[in-house]
Parts: C-alpha cells; sequence; structure tokens
C-alpha cells in the first residue's frame, strides 16, 4: 500500500521522472491572486487562464468540479474547487468544504491512474481556505492512496 510521502521544497517543481499532476484547491468564486496559485502562476500561464475561463463559461464551475490543465509534457495542474468563497463566514465556518475536497479527489484519482501519474500538492486547504490537515490527510488516503497513487506533500522551506 502506497503512503503520502512528506518532503521539504517547492510543489510546483517536482523532482520525479515520469508524469505528473500538481494539485491545488480553488474557490468557487473565481478569486485567483493570493497562496498557493501565485506560487503557479509564476511557473505556468495556463492554469490561471484556464480556471478563469471555466468560471466565466460556468459550465460545472461548482464545489467538488477539477480542471486538468496540462503545462508541460509531463506535469499537469490540477485546479480543484473545494473552497466556497474566500472569507470564514460570520458563523466561523472556515471557506474549506471538506466533502468537495473528497469529491475532487475522487475524480482527480481517475485522472491520475489514466495519465499513470504521481499526485505532488502542498498541504491542500490548509492555507487561506482554513481547513486542518487532520482532516484533509484521510480523505487523500481514502481517494489517492487507496488506488495507490504516490503522492508527495510539499512543505516549503
Amino acid at each position: 500500500m502506497k503512503e503520502i510521502n512528506y518532503l521539504k521544497g517547492d510543489a510546483t517543481n517536482p523532482q520525479y521522472k515520469g508524469n505528473k499532476i500538481i494539485i491545488h484547491i480553488c474557490n468557487d468564486i473565481g478569486g485567483w491572486g493570493k497562496g498557493f496559485v501565485m506560487a503557479i502562476s509564476k511557473r505556468w500561464k495556463q492554469p490561471e487562464k484556464g480556471y478563469r475561463e471555466w468560471f466565466k463559461s460556468g459550465q460545472e464551475f461548482n464545489l467538488g468540479e477539477i480542471q486538468m490543465v496540462q503545462v508541460e509534457k509531463d506535469i499537469w495542474v490540477c485546479n480543484m474547487i473545494g473552497q466556497h468563497k474566500i472569507i470564514t463566514n460570520s458563523t466561523g465556518i472556515p471557506p474549506i468544504r471538506y466533502e468537495a475536497v473528497e469529491k475532487c479527489l475522487e475524480k482527480l484519482t481517475f485522472e491520475a491512474l489514466k495519465l499513470n501519474a504521481e499526485v505532488h500538492m502542498p498541504r491542500i486547504g490548509c492555507g487561506l481556505a482554513g481547513g486542518k490537515w487532520d482532516e484533509i490527510e484521510p480523505i487523500i488516503e481514502k481517494t489517492l492512496v487507496r488506488n495507490n497513487i504516490e503522492v508527495y506533500v510539499y512543505d516549503f522551506e
């Protein structure tokens, strides 16, 4: 059984041979401009462009949906809508939506298997989305790891 591999480094620069999918959480209101997306945009323009076009189109732009954007011959970025709006609401509920993250990861599992790809990520949902890693980690194990997909989680140095 595979497990989650924890590394120090930059999730936008995975040092592995073969196909790689870099995943991150997006919000459901079309906002792109803070957090990990800035690192993605610094390296590649296509993921932000794709996300903004997807939002404008309104096609399946909902919590739990994913968008695969190929950025290099062997690298894809997966925009996953797992965050509702961008601020903690008045009742203290943060933007992260764990059920949506799980749906995204179920869809991603299919894509990763199809591409025979490893999955690379920061600690998704734990920055601006306000999520807790002890909630996210079991979702990753239940979806990706259980399906024998190699997962790498990066903590920026």
